[in-house]
């Protein structure tokens, strides 16, 4: 035991101090996830032994510069690893300021920082905001950066590269096993206090559930106008094996039924079926091995096509599919390379998730070059004749360093050439070509409101009135949550308002679940009769 130790000592002594290291995630301060960020868990399990890894994700716990320098002092933190989007950005840079006025050294990584490098180490005449950068893909230089931490030897930039410099993408086949056994979750229960009683109900264990980030792939082919997947992850489509896919939902699985709570899983992969053969080989080996949970991923419409695919999810847990429709006009995708959607196919592909109980989040984007005043309305008159889902609304953004950006940068488009130095949620940062920005922000609230109105929740839920209550408590549930993406609902009374709002429909699932459901209707009729609201002047908007 002893020459066992001083072995450990020996090595760790060569390698420099043992450290204390804060991984953190900010929030953007107006809007939630709905799940933790992946990159945390990921980077604890590739840290060299020896070191003690903190998370902190601002989305669960919120905090301000004043309160992470108070943390990092308290507890003699030595290394702050911070990760951002470009919509976080600004957060991140003012936390990292904070950390790095006490003396403690700052990585940063994720996508915005790859592109704009000089922005944080201040080589571009702002201010520097951290010590070093991680560019792309931190799975192989994420050791070195902590090794070289240790002896004092933090370099500014950390590239995955070989050894002729090129630019490399670390193979997923070895994948690192994420100990979700260990970790604590419990501040990630999506499940309000308020709806505890009613999902108890429903199924034993329903008081609580989390949404657990699992990827299983990395890349995407399609290269959209407006897209930083290409440019961070690559058009190389890389894999993990399926085996460590079955195994990590079993663990999964397993630590949820201990718990005897919850637990739903989001493939982040940029697009979980863009290999259909692989996919479909996925899908078949977590039925043959029990280790179906509820899930949710991100699939192309046109890759929904496959009959067979979509026996296949909803055999092996899934519930929801997202959906980057952007546009109904095929002229705005042909716009900004996305021609591959055809809207024509969007209501074929819905139903077909539909009659299997599997729904979609399908996403739009107002702003685009042809749109016009009214493309709200336009859209929602064809999202209220498909199946009941979670429409969902934002504006064309142009990130840095995506063919959008360099675009409208050369037209002399855009308005707030560095929009991410200043976060305003909802706010274009260019002029559209037939509207103003000012109509298209009130398309982009027209489409929340009247997509999330009490009455169009209850249409919602109403229009699965053939179906097991589960399933209209899920819709439910998930409507209310979405809403607060636009109309955030950060406090005990904002809960408590829209539960007022709705409590119609509430009471109505309430109801059936003490005493019982009453008859079916014989001839339901169709999605369109289901949901299609005639659109009140009070609608709330708040």
């Amino acid at each position: 035991m002893v020459l066992v130790r001083c072995s450990w000592y020996a090595e760790e002594t060569r390698k420099g101090a043992v450290m204390k290291i804060l991984l953190y995630n900010p929030d953007n301060g107006v809007t939630r996830n709905f799940m933790p960020h992946l990159w945390m868990f990921l980077l604890q399990s590739l840290t060299p032994p020896g070191h003690e890894i903190v998370l902190i994700d601002g989305n669960a716990q919120p905090m301000d510069e004043v309160g992470i320098a108070q943390y990092v002092r308290d507890h003699k933190i030595d290394l702050v690893g911070i990760g951002a989007m470009t919509r976080m950005i600004a957060k991140a840079y003012r936390m990292a300021d904070a950390v790095r006025a006490t003396g403690v050294r700052v990585v940063m990584g994720g996508p915005h920082v790859t592109e704009l490098a000089d922005e944080a180490l201040g080589r571009d005449g702002g201010p520097q905001h951290a010590d070093a950068v991680a560019l792309g893909e931190a799975d192989e230089t994420w050791p070195q950066i902590v090794n070289d931490a240790a002896r004092g030897e933090l370099k500014d930039i950390y590239a995955p590269v070989d050894a002729t410099g090129k630019d490399k993408k670390p193979s997923l086949k070895e994948y690192p096993v994420i100990p979700w056994q260990s970790i604590d979750l419990a501040q990630f229960n999506l499940v309000p206090k308020v709806f505890a009683p009613l999902l108890n109900r429903v199924g034993t264990g329903w008081g609580s559930f989390r949404i657990i980030p699992v990827e299983s792939g990395r890349g995407c082919p399609y290269g959209c106008e407006f897209c930083t997947v290409t440019g961070f992850f690559g058009d190389s489509i890389r894999f993990r094996s399926n085996e460590s896919v079955v195994n990590e939902l079993l663990l999964l699985k397993a630590r949820a039924r201990s718990e005897k709570g919850q637990i739903a899983v989001f493939f982040i992969d940029d697009n979980f079926a863009i290999n259909i053969k692989r996919t479909k080989s996925l899908l078949r080996d977590i039925i043959a091995a029990n280790a179906q949970v509820h899930w949710v991923a991100q699939i192309s419409a046109n890759l929904l096509r496959d009959e067979e695919l979509v026996d296949l999810i909803a055999a092996s847990g899934g519930k929801w599919v997202f959906i980057g429709m952007e546009s109904i006009d095929p002229a705005n995708l042909k716009d900004v390379n996305k021609g591959f959607n055809k809207p024509g196919e969007y209501a074929v592909v819905l139903d077909r998730l539909a009659r299997r109980n599997v729904y979609a989040i399908t996403s739009f984007i107002f702003g685009m070059d042809n749109d016009t005043v009214g493309v709200a309305e336009r859209t929602l008159s064809q999202v209220r004749t498909w199946p009941p889902g979670l429409p969902i609304f934002g504006l064309l953004t142009p990130l840095p360093a995506t063919p959008l950006y360099k675009r409208l940068e050369a037209a002399g488009r855009l308005t707030r050439v560095r929009h991410w130095q200043e976060f305003i949620p909802f706010a274009m940062a260019h002029t559209p070509l037939k509207m103003t920005i000012e109509e298209a922000h009130a398309e982009v609230k027209y489409g929340w409101a009247h997509a999330y109105s009490p009455e169009a929740l209850a249409k919602a839920v109403d229009s699965l009135d053939n179906e097991r209550l589960g399933y209209r408590v899920n819709i439910l549930i998930a409507r209310l949550c979405f809403r607060g993406i636009y109309f955030p609902m950060m406090g005990k009374f904002a809960w408590v308002k829209v539960v007022s709002e709705n409590r119609r429909t509430i009471f109505k699932l309430v109801k059936e679940a003490i005493f019982g459901r009453r008859a079916r209707p014989k001839n339901p009729g169709s999605y369109e009769e289901a949901i299609t609201p005639a659109v009140p002047d009070h609608v709330s908007t708040s």
